[in-house]
């Protein structure tokens, strides 16, 4: 795990969040001791949120099409 000094954060901030993202987190070490982690959100975005395709096609057209394929193959 990588730690960065105050200074090294402040001045490389946009590397150190690549290595955030990358790793899981950074440390950042003031230079007093004191330690700080910096770590990505992580978002829980469900794998069925999916984008819409628009069809052209009524609800009821597509309710029609689904009833005529199952009297045929069911």
């Amino acid at each position: 795990m990588i730690v960065y000094t105050y200074s090294e954060a402040r001045q490389n901030l946009a590397s150190l969040l690549d290595q955030a993202a990358k790793d899981g987190e950074v440390r950042i070490k003031r230079q007093d001791g004191q330690v700080f982690v910096v770590r990505p959100v992580t978002t829980e975005d469900s794998p069925l949120d999916v984008e819409t395709v628009d069809l052209g096609m009524t609800t009821a057209e597509i309710v029609r099409f689904i009833r005529e394929g199952r009297e045929r193959f069911g």
